[in-house]
């Protein structure tokens, strides 16, 4: 054993604890296959002598015996199981049992054909025979750490020529949780470690593991091109299921970190480990079948993930889409497996990128065990493929099948179909390729001594000889390695990472009833191009199958959130009256612009119906009617008088003054059809205005009349005979005159200084503006009003105290019950005007000139209709003076 290595031997048991611990707390004690000390050869391994040997740790097998960690004594180990973990956990060994191992072969031998071209390569490692010693790590944390302390130790290992048996360098382990234990236990040391597919994020931390490199991407990339693929193919509704390592649980991590604040949501987090996985994947099972969530994102290795579709598959859940992580995304186990294909069809998954290897299908297919007798995995393929062992008739055999008959020795990898001779798709394999390489163009670099005082070297590189080259030494120089790959792509280290590289790919099925990997897109770093046309789902079809919580909210409506649930759970609401959302799932509703108002499906803003009283509605149309009606009669009225203007009656009390007023009632119900129609700035001025003047100019007139009863009264007494010679004719008009004048003057001031205008009342009727005439000024149109309530009370008073004249007709009995309806429609009229909302406030006024109108056409010219067509004989003089 080396020297710088004694120091770490005594305490491998107590460091096993620390570096050995699986999701549950439980330390791993299982290890795996045989060390013959006098080979010089893991039974279960490969190895080929060199100036340089290069370290390799690949698990070939599964399920491991209890270890003997015991290093003071030789290791007294059964071999590692041929069968899949699976089969342990009565799952999957009828269809993994034979198959596990077949794809790290593969990988080894890509390590082996890497440096066999390294040796005929005449620039690279010129002079320098490299050599190479891959062990098996069992897919077991103890045994891959016990394996790179044998590689870096040299301790179990026989070397006859070469002097310095420890590797300066392991390419390897498969595993997260194993890389990160190899990182730290060989960080001390400055061995360098290469990973071809520990993908953890957290191996990214130069701090913590500066001797770490991958050829793999970041788990970080792979998770953030998952959680824009959810995103991207509208799903806000997503499970989760990881295995319970440091894979999986940070993946999960950094998906999480990215989907916060997108909508996406996780329905459930389940973890699987595999010291309890037929109790795990049970839960996990429970889990999907009774989530709503119809997209599940896995972390799993390929075995586990395999599990857990066949006891979804005992359960006819068939109906789920899943997002499959790099581990088991292109894994043929599961693409070959009939059983699987209901359940699994579908399947998109983030895949290692795949690149082709000129010349290692023909390496692959030219393998033989005659020519290479010591390599047990090749005669464990051999017994796999043909059903025959090589060396049954010369040895017994160390695999724990029953024992097979011999082969002939005509058996060839020529014509085989399987996944060892598969190189269609060569990921992890072209991985392994890189690292090979990777380490070849350090160590060229680092045994380049006459580069020593080159001005492109610093002054922290050294070199060093074959027979004692540094590890810490390596380390820099493979910090600093870039070279072209036969690709003619470069290849450097950022850190431990290589750029983010990956296939998107989609499990399709074959008429044959079984599926193929079919690749659907790319990632390049941040850069994501996928071809969503070309995916098969999981119902057969091309449509994007919905995995949400809560359907989108459509337009008009907007997101409520459900308290204490994820925000990917929701109500949708609508939108309140002149709100609306035109986008679907939006958060909030926009508020209209003042001059429109939301349509009924709250989906856009139209403009606001204008509403104003019109000749075309129904009251519109009733209260013209009224108006003509009323003006009608008041010409009637009008000709009835002029035709019987001779007669007693209708000369009696100034017939001017009767004409006058019925062509100032004619003008009242005319000029309230100047309040319907819509406002504009001449009919707003003009319909206040007009109202108060042609109402000012009839009670004018039925004051003057009143006067002149009680003047004509009056001046039968004795010494008032000169009161109707003062208050005449002349005066009679003067008056009617004088008193319209004042109203004349005040609509003029009210107009000149602040006119009725017309206004748009946005705030009453929701989707419609109120166009309505404005007062102006309150303090004008009240003293119009006010003076119209002078005359009407002055009248009122008047016609009151003549009421009881002793004439057989006295007129001013029918002007004071025409006043006392003036008066209460008026009076009630104010506060049912102020209370009106828009157009009714408009009817309410027309309401009351027409109501005020009729009451003075019927009390004071009806009585003398009556009289003057039915009741002839009062018609006269001698009637009317008479008491």
């Amino acid at each position: 054993m080396s020297p710088w290595l004694t120091w770490l031997t005594p305490a491998i048991p107590l460091l096993l604890p620390w570096l050995v611990r699986d999701g549950s707390g439980m330390v791993q004690t299982t290890v795996c296959s045989r060390w013959d000390r006098s080979v010089g050869l893991d039974d279960r391994g490969l190895s080929q002598e060199g100036e340089v040997v290069i370290g390799g740790l690949i698990p070939f097998h599964n399920l491991p015996p209890a270890p003997d960690l015991s290093f003071s004594q030789p290791p007294d180990l059964q071999s590692c199981s041929f069968f899949s973990i699976l089969e342990q956990h009565l799952i999957l060994a009828a269809h993994f049992s034979l198959l596990i191992f077949q794809e790290p072969l593969q990988w080894a031998h890509a390590l082996v054909f890497a440096v066999d071209e390294i040796n005929r390569n005449p620039f690279l490692l010129p002079g320098i025979q490299l050599g190479y010693r891959i062990l098996d790590s069992c897919s077991q944390h103890p045994w891959s750490l016990q394996g790179a302390l044998s590689l870096v130790s040299g301790g179990n290992i026989r070397c006859e020529t070469t002097d310095d048996c420890p590797v300066p360098l392991v390419i390897g382990d498969a595993s997260s949780t194993q890389a990160i234990i190899l990182a730290r236990t060989l960080g001390p040391l400055s061995v360098p470690v290469i990973s071809y597919q520990a993908s953890c994020g957290c191996l990214s931390d130069r701090l913590e593991f500066p001797n770490f490199f991958r050829t793999i991407p970041s788990d970080v990339y792979q998770a953030l091109t998952m959680a824009r693929l959810t995103w991207l193919l509208g799903w806000t509704w997503v499970g989760a299921i990881a295995v319970d390592n440091d894979y999986g649980r940070l993946a999960i991590q950094v998906f999480e970190e990215e989907i916060r604040g997108t909508g996406v949501c996780l329905a459930f987090f389940e973890t699987l480990n595999r010291a309890n996985l037929v109790r795990d994947v049970k839960r996990a099972a429970d889990t999907v079948q009774a989530s709503t969530a119809r997209v599940i994102l896995v972390f799993l290795w390929y075995t586990d993930m395999g599990a857990l579709l066949l006891e979804l598959g005992r359960r006819n859940v068939t109906d789920r889409q899943f997002l499959a992580s790099e581990a088991w995304s292109t894994s043929g186990q599961l693409l070959r497996n009939p059983a699987l294909f209901n359940v699994a069809q579908g399947v998109v998954g983030v895949a290692i990128r795949s690149a082709p290897i000129p010349g290692f299908e023909a390496h692959l297919r030219s393998l033989h065990p005659s020519r290479r007798p010591g390599d047990v995995l090749l005669k464990e393929l051999w017994e796999t493929e043909f059903g025959c062992s090589p060396g049954a008739a010369h040895g017994h055999s160390t695999s724990p099948r029953p024992r097979l008959a011999s082969c002939s020795g005509a058996e060839t990898l020529e014509g085989v179909q399987s996944p060892f001779t598969d190189t269609s798709q060569l990921r992890i394999t072209y991985n392994v390729y890189l690292a090979v390489y990777a380490a070849a163009h350090a160590l060229h670099s680092l045994l380049s001594c006459s580069k020593r005082d080159s001005p492109t070297w610093g002054s922290s590189f050294t070199c060093s000889p074959p027979h004692n080259i540094s590890p810490a030494e390596l380390l820099q120089h493979l910090n600093q390695v870039n070279f072209t790959t036969a690709l003619g792509e470069p290849f450097y280290f950022r850190g431990a990472d290589v750029p983010a590289v990956y296939d998107l790919v989609n499990w399709q099925a074959t008429p044959q009833g079984l599926l193929k990997l079919v690749t659907i897109g790319r990632v390049d770093g941040f850069n994501l191009l996928i071809n969503q046309s070309a995916i098969q789902w999981n119902t057969g079809s091309n449509t994007v199958p919905v995995s949400v919580c809560s359907d989108s909210c459509p337009p008009g409506t907007r997101v409520a959130r459900r308290k204490g649930e994820p925000v990917c759970c929701f109500d949708c609401i609508s939108c309140a009256e002149g709100e609306v959302s035109n986008t679907t799932g939006s958060m909030q509703c926009d508020r209209c612009l003042l001059e429109f108002w939301s349509n009924s499906h709250r989906t856009a803003c139209v403009p606001r119906q204008l509403e104003f009283l019109s000749f075309n509605d129904v009251m519109g149309v009733t209260l013209t009617t009224v108006a003509v009606c009323g003006a009608v009669a008041t010409v009637a009225v009008f000709v009835f008088f002029v035709y019987h203007r001779h007669t007693p009656l209708v000369r009696a009390n100034n017939s001017e003054l009767s004409f006058l007023l019925l062509l100032s009632l004619k003008l009242c119900f005319l000029c309230s059809l100047v309040f319907i129609g819509r406002p504009s700035v001449w009919a707003c001025r003009i319909r206040q205005a007009a109202f108060g003047v042609i109402f000012v100019l009839c009670l004018s007139c039925l004051l003057v009349k009143t006067i002149v009863v009680l003047a004509a009264f009056r001046s039968a007494r004795p010494g008032a005979g000169q009161l109707m010679r003062w208050f005449g004719p002349g005066q009679q008009r003067g008056s009617v005159f004088l008193f319209t004048s004042v109203q004349v003057i005040i609509c003029a001031v009210w107009l000149s200084v602040s006119s009725p205008l017309p206004y748009r009342d946005l705030g009453l009727k929701g989707s419609k503006v109120i166009l309505e005439c404005e007062v102006g000024s309150v303090v004008g149109f009240s003293l119009v009003l006010g003076y119209i309530g002078l005359l009407a009370s002055l009248c009122l008073l008047l016609a009151f105290l003549a009421r009881k004249l002793p004439d057989n007709f006295n007129e001013a009995k029918f002007i004071t019950f025409s006043m006392l309806i003036f008066c209460a429609v008026w009076i009630s009229f104010v506060p049912a005007y102020i209370s009106s909302p828009g157009k009714y406030a408009d009817a309410v006024e027309i309401f009351a000139i027409l109501a005020s109108s009729f009451g003075l056409l019927f009390c004071i010219f009806m009585p003398k209709c009556y009289i003057i067509l039915l009741r002839p004989e009062r018609n006269t003089k001698k009637h009317m003076m008479s008491k």
